[in-house]
C-alpha cells in the first residue's frame, strides 16, 4: 500500500524527534528510509517486501519517491543539514539541525512545514480569514522558506495589521457599541489606534464578552501584536539588526492564535 506525502513527512518526523526508534536511526539516507519502512510496517500490523540484498522492510517505490522529496524538503526548510561530522561531512549522511530541534522539540497545534500547510492552518482556525491578510501570510511563509527572514516579518507585520484595521472596521459599525470606536480610524499610526481601541475595548466591551473571548485575550491579542509590530518595525527599517529564523518562525506561529481571537471579536460586534 502506499502513503501521501503527509503520512511519509510524519513518520520521518517522529523517527528524527527520536519518538520512534529504527534498526539504524537517523543518520544516513538509506537509514532513514528503511526506518520509515519499519515504522509503517508496525503501526500498520502487516509486512512490508524485504530489499533484494537484506531482510530489512523497504518502501515501494512511489513512497521511496515520496520519501526523497521530503528529505530535501526538510533539508530546504532548515529541519536537517548535510553532513553528520568532521568525517562524514557529504550526503548520504545528516544530522537534525540546531533549529530543527528546537522545531520538533516544541510542536504544538500551530505546527506547519511548507505554504499548503500554513494555509490550511490558518483556514482550519479561521475559516472566514479575509483574502488579502491571507496574500500578505502566504508572501511571509514564502519568504520564511527561501531565507528571507527580514521580508517574512515585514509581510506577517502586514498582516498582522490588516487584522486589527479590519477588526477597528467591525467595532465602529456595531450597531451596540459603535459609537465607543468611532473615532479610532481618525488616528494617524497603528499604535495609536490600538491604544485607543484597547482602551474602548476595557472600557464598554470587555464586561458583555464571552468567556471564550475573554480567555487569554491579553495575552492573544495585546501582547501577540506588540510583537509582532515590534519585529516588523525592526525588520522594515534600516537599522542592521538581524532576525533569526526561530524568532520568525514563532511569530508565523503567534499569528494563528493572534488572528482566530480578532475574528471572534468582529464576529462579536456584528
Amino acid at each position: 500500500m502506499d502513503h501521501s506525502y503527509e503520512e511519509i513527512r510524519n513518520v520521518m518526523i517522529d523517527i528524527l524527534a527520536g519518538r520512534e526508534k529504527t534498526t539504524y536511526g537517523p543518520s544516513q539516507y538509506g537509514g532513514l528510509l528503511t526506518g520509515a519502512a519499519e515504522v509503517f510496517q508496525r503501526r500498520e500490523g502487516r509486512t512490508l517486501a524485504p530489499s533484494i540484498l537484506h531482510h530489512e522492510p523497504r518502501l515501494s517505490a512511489n513512497d521511496a519517491e515520496l520519501a526523497r522529496e521530503v528529505f530535501w524538503d526538510l533539508f530546504r526548510q532548515g529541519i536537517i543539514t548535510l553532513g553528520m561530522n568532521d568525517a562524514n561531512r557529504e550526503f548520504p549522511w545528516f544530522k537534525v539541525s540546531s533549529f530543527g530541534k528546537k522545531v520538533l522539540e516544541h510542536q504544538n497545534p500551530y505546527f506547519f512545514h511548507d505554504l499548503d500547510s500554513y494555509t490550511k492552518l490558518i483556514q482550519s482556525n479561521v475559516p472566514d480569514i479575509n483574502a488579502v491578510t491571507l496574500m500578505y501570510l502566504q508572501e511571509a511563509m514564502q519568504s520564511f522558506r527561501s531565507g528571507c527572514m527580514l521580508a517574512a516579518t515585514v509581510m506577517l507585520g502586514v498582516a498582522s495589521e490588516h487584522s486589527f484595521l479590519l477588526l477597528v472596521e467591525a467595532a465602529e459599525q456595531s450597531p451596540k457599541y459603535g459609537s465607543h470606536f468611532a473615532n479610532i480610524p481618525k488616528e494617524r499610526t497603528i499604535l495609536q489606534k490600538f491604544r485607543k481601541f484597547r482602551a474602548a475595548l476595557e472600557k464598554n466591551v470587555q464586561a458583555d464578552l464571552p468567556g471564550e473571548i475573554k480567555e487569554d485575550l491579553d495575552t492573544q491579542f495585546n501582547t501577540i501584536l506588540s510583537v509582532i509590530r515590534n519585529f516588523r518595525n525592526d525588520a522594515g527599517h534600516p537599522s542592521g539588526k538581524i532576525i533569526e529564523r526561530e524568532q520568525t518562525y514563532v511569530l508565523l506561529q503567534l499569528f494563528v492564535p493572534y488572528c482566530k481571537k480578532l475574528y471572534q471579536l468582529m464576529e462579536f460586534f456584528r
